[in-house]
């Protein structure tokens, strides 16, 4: 695995190698000994997967509230999606400033997001699936997020937003 920083403190972009051969191919998506020899998280007692039926369809910008903040792995299993993620980090150099990729099956890319960040995605086709590692178990009452389009961020989305949840459009503005 290849780890790239991508200029938000503590966040990486993580490159698999892809193993081909005439049956197709094998790729090693985690590992204890790589990402703990960068620092990073290894203890990921849950994992979910998210489906979305439409292209264009918005999830997010989701974090958990201290002392539940979570850091996550994520990739796209099926599909391809618009990956974001904004340090809402008061403390932090690259506070408010956010990053977008593109996660696919094909290309195989996986997103590590630290705790205090928001997260979110939209699907860049119908029938999406996307896995997450996570390292803290899911606490509805610490569950909070930030709007996709809050001004405070200008996150430039790819599609017109076609499916988003009631809860996901009524997150108020961002207040540091």
């Amino acid at each position: 695995m290849r780890f790239e920083a991508i200029g938000l403190d503590g966040a990486w972009l993580v490159h698999p190698e892809r193993i081909e051969d005439s049956r197709g191919h094998f790729v090693r998506t985690f590992c204890v000994n790589e990402f703990g020899e960068h620092g990073l998280e290894t203890g990921f007692p849950q994992h979910s997967v998210s489906s979305s039926s439409n292209k264009g369809t918005v999830r997010g910008m989701h974090f958990q509230r201290d002392p539940h903040g979570e850091v996550k792995l994520v990739r796209c299993l099926i599909g391809a999606i618009w990956d974001v993620i904004i340090d809402i980090r008061p403390e932090s150099p690259t506070f408010r400033q956010s990053r977008g990729f593109e996660l696919s099956g094909e290309n195989g890319l996986q997103l590590y997001i630290p705790e205090g960040f928001a997260h979110g995605f939209q699907t860049l086709h119908d029938d999406t699936r996307v896995n997450y590692l996570i390292s803290k178990f899911h606490v509805p009452g610490a569950a909070d997020g930030v709007r996709y389009n809050d001004p405070a961020f200008d996150v430039k989305w790819p599609l017109p937003v076609t499916t988003i949840a009631e809860k996901d459009l009524g997150w108020p503005d961002f207040k540091a």
